[in-house]
């Protein structure tokens, strides 16, 4: 059984990473118990088949280009990765007001004409996840 199980951890891995957590819970229902499922997990991780920061890192670069660094966080430690690996994988999404400069140009392109559209555009991308540094930085010279 403990074959089957790593088969089939060896299958979900070959589409696309997992972390821990989440390859866990794919493979809970399968597993006989949970030590069992713990040392297919621990033997995978040895061999560097499974890696939270790897994924950590995949996952931050694939959605760096939409979102701020609150949010990638954030949907980082719902997956159940750790704050190490959070940290560790934050600077490849690169500066964070570029990408928010980016997000905003294509979403708006030009600056807010009243107080509506000022809040109108914070909420846009305060709800991406960006730093309010970022967004006060963006909507201050957004003309440059």
């Amino acid at each position: 059984m403990p074959d089957l199980l790593r088969v089939r951890a060896l299958q979900l891995l070959t589409r696309r990473d997992y972390c821990r957590v989440e390859l866990r819970s794919k493979l809970a229902a399968e597993a006989e118990s949970a030590e069992q499922l713990d040392a297919v997990l621990d033997r995978l991780e040895e061999e560097r088949l499974l890696s939270d920061q790897r994924y950590a890192a995949q996952r931050v670069v694939a959605r760096a280009g939409r979102y701020g660094n609150t949010r990638l966080r954030q949907e980082l430690r719902q997956k159940g990765v750790g704050d190490d690996e959070i940290a560790a994988a934050l600077p490849e999404a690169g500066d964070e007001s570029e990408r928010c400069r980016a997000v905003w140009a294509r979403k708006f392109g030009e600056l807010p004409q009243s107080a509506e559209d000022r809040a109108r555009q914070m909420r846009f991308l305060q709800y991406r996840g960006f730093s309010g540094e970022a967004i006060r930085r963006v909507l201050a010279g957004a003309d440059e």
